[in-house]
């Protein structure tokens, strides 16, 4: 299987994981980009007041997002880009629960997703000092990048999971979890799915 995936990255508005407020989404086909994409949005109504510190570290206004759509009317053309891959993001955890919960916070079904974190998979392919997002993107050659806007970010862990299945000569996404002794999760129908796979039969 080829390697194939949707690098993902999300900012918010301020510290609530539903706050989404600009998503950038690069996808990769056989082992090389082959479309990227981005844009503002308005966090779900009650999510939606943008700090002063979160403005500090993305430079995003409340001022850009007042006339964005809100995620509601934005996740189909999200899913529409990833159509069915595998997502990526570095500390993956944060940005699959800014999806959940911003999906959740407009009464909408969270997505069948599952996903691979590169943060993770640095940690066992580089020996860095720091497996921050521009440290680790640095050690795959992807440097002077502009931290913090999103599709700049997914391009970096974009950069990181391709280089990384390189170097551990892994050919799809799931051969490289194996490989670094990480795990791919899921969010939505998928994780119940893979919960029922982990539970043990029942005694007959």
């Amino acid at each position: 299987m080829p390697l194939n995936f949707t690098a993902i990255d999300f900012e918010t508005a301020n510290n609530h994981a539903a706050s989404a407020c600009s998503v950038g989404l690069v996808k990769v086909a056989d082992g090389r980009v082959v479309d990227k994409t981005g844009w503002l949005i308005r966090p779900p109504l009650g999510f939606d007041h943008m700090l002063e510190w979160n403005t500090r570290i993305h430079g995003i206004t409340a001022a850009d997002i007042v006339d964005a759509a809100l995620w509601a009317d934005q996740l189909d053309a999200l899913l529409e880009f990833v159509d069915g891959d595998a997502l990526v993001a570095h500390n993956a955890g944060f940005d699959m629960g800014v999806l959940r919960a911003a999906t959740e916070a407009s009464g909408l079904e969270v997505p069948s997703l599952r996903y691979a974190c590169s943060l993770r998979v640095a940690r066992r392919t580089y020996h860095l000092d720091s497996y921050r997002l521009p440290v680790a993107a640095m050690a795959a050659g992807f440097e002077d990048f502009a931290h913090h806007d999103a599709l700049a970010d997914a391009e970096a862990c974009a950069a990181i999971m391709v280089h990384a299945a390189k170097r551990h000569d892994a050919g799809d996404l799931d051969e490289l979890a194996r490989i670094t002794g990480t795990t791919i999760g899921a969010i939505g129908a998928a994780a119940a799915e893979a919960a029922a796979e982990r539970r043990p039969a029942a005694l007959a």
